[in-house]
């Protein structure tokens, strides 16, 4: 069925004014970078009448801005490998190796993912402690491995839509599971692995609570808390704070622009059988 030309005119204008009220916030935050805090009270929603490059000259002179981007970089790869990992390997078990052991275990997987992480903070805080990985960046790693359950969900559902003969030929040529894992599986599951990679570092990059509640010492900040750390209790040079949120939001950007394509391509590719 053909859509009227106006209904398309239509949907296209309110999507075009959803857009612009969705850009407002990221207007505001940009342009007031380039002015002074006095400028900015008096007019926030103006374009600077003289711009200035002070903010960003002081921000990106300051090592701690490295060091928490070094910080994030390092949590946010590590722990982004290490779900992959561990959610594949898993999906791989489920799938191929179907009884009722692997049924009970994806039905706790299934109620570990529906149990809110905030009310497991306190026993995980003690366990942590426990183990000496409390303000250190390798206990972060730790608990962002729990995400590992989302990859297992997705990865698994489009695991089921390989072709099984691959698999099966590979064992009647005397491959074994490992074999068959890395040389058969997980080159067909490529395209969700990235997908899953994606959401999964937008994720941790961007993650406020664990961090805040697992890292109290200046030189293991992430770029989250970097940011949270430019809002002072009595008086706060907002020009200052947004431009740090700017600098702290440019890689994902970068990041999400171009990895946008694979995102859908990824899930949608496993929505069909064949």
């Amino acid at each position: 069925m053909t859509v009227p030309v106006w209904r398309r005119a239509a949907l296209s204008v309110a999507m075009l004014l959803l857009a612009c009220l969705i850009a407002v916030p990221l207007y505001y935050v940009v342009v007031n970078t380039f002015k002074t805090q006095g400028e900015m009270v008096a007019s926030p929603l103006s374009l600077p009448t003289s711009p200035v490059l002070d903010n960003y000259r002081e921000v990106l002179s300051d090592p701690r801005m490295y060091r928490s981007f070094a910080n994030t970089l390092y949590v946010t790869v590590i722990s982004v490998v290490l779900q992959l990992l561990v959610g594949a390997l898993a999906a791989y078990a489920m799938v191929v190796r179907t009884s009722r052991l692997n049924r009970i275990l994806a039905n706790l997987l299934l109620i570990g993912f529906v149990v809110p992480g905030q009310s497991t903070l306190i026993p995980l805080y003690r366990t942590l402690v426990g183990f000496e990985l409390v303000d250190n960046l390798n206990g972060l790693v730790v608990m962002y491995l729990g995400g590992a359950i989302f990859c297992y969900f997705l990865v698994q559902g489009y695991m089921r839509t390989l072709p099984f003969e691959v698999i099966e030929a590979a064992r009647i040529d005397g491959a074994h599971d490992g074999q068959i894992f890395w040389h058969v599986v997980l080159p067909l599951i490529k395209p969700i692995l990235v997908t899953v990679g994606i959401f999964q570092s937008m994720w941790v990059w961007n993650d406020f609570l664990l961090p805040t509640v697992f890292i109290s010492s200046p030189d293991k900040r992430t770029v989250v808390l970097q940011v949270y750390n430019a809002v002072t209790e009595f008086t706060t040079n907002w020009p200052m704070f947004m431009t740090v949120s700017v600098i702290a939001l440019v890689p994902m950007i970068v990041f999400f622009v171009l990895t946008q394509k694979h995102i859908a391509s990824g899930l949608l590719a496993g929505s069909v059988k064949g």
